[in-house]
């Protein structure tokens, strides 16, 4: 197949794959706003998934930390595939099941979100991340392919993406994650200011009676 040919043919599938997006879009927005209140607030978002899948939820988690489209504070989120001594540790102490759940289990508490994804929603390590996600106590958000698939049915929340090929569900699972964060900094902007906490050392103004 020539380059042309491939171009021509990723391009129907993305529109494909966009569409059932566009038909999520009350999904995205919902993330967004419960990113918002939920990570202000000082929960944390965890996030991982296998290969292309992997590099994505590092995507994720670095827009949180950093920004996306304007400067605000820094969100509390961790890629649970980037910390590769932790990983391979993991994955040569307790087996490959084992290397996200475990950090779930390490990191993760009650009001904390977990975004796995997955573009067959089958990679046993992940789906053994949900189950464990659901043992203490957060939330389980999934970006698959096609369902029906044991991930979907395993999430509180899914935005399952229907496209033919893995290559065209993370292109549109990319556009999902930065429709994410969009909506998160929109509604973010609609938060009142947190109190300016005072400088380390500077005793907080006492209000003195008159």
């Amino acid at each position: 197949m020539s380059a042309r040919t491939w171009i021509e043919s990723h391009d129907a599938e993305l529109a494909e794959g966009l569409r059932s997006l566009r038909r999520q879009a009350g999904t995205v927005e919902r993330w967004g706003a419960t990113l918002a209140q939920r990570l202000a607030d000082g929960s944390r978002l965890l996030a991982a998934g296998n290969g292309g899948s992997a590099a994505e939820a590092q995507h994720l988690t670095s827009e949180l930390v950093g920004r996306f489209l304007h400067d605000r504070r820094p969100l509390s989120a961790l890629c649970l595939c980037s910390e590769s001594s932790s990983v391979t540790a993991l994955v040569n102490d307790y087996g490959l099941e084992e290397m996200f759940a475990r950090q779930v289990e390490a990191h993760g508490r009650p009001g904390d979100v977990l975004v796995l994804l997955s573009t067959s929603g089958r990679s046993p390590n992940v789906l053994r991340a949900a189950e464990r996600a659901h043992e203490v106590g957060v939330a389980v958000w999934s970006m698959t392919g096609p369902r029906p698939n044991p991930l979907a049915a395993l999430s509180d929340e899914v935005l399952a993406v229907d496209a033919p090929s893995t290559a065209a569900i993370q292109a549109v699972h990319l556009v999902a994650v930065h429709a994410v964060c969009a909506s998160l900094d929109e509604h973010l902007a609609l938060r009142p200011a947190r109190p300016t906490r005072p400088a380390a050392g500077v005793p907080a103004a006492v209000e003195v009676p008159a």
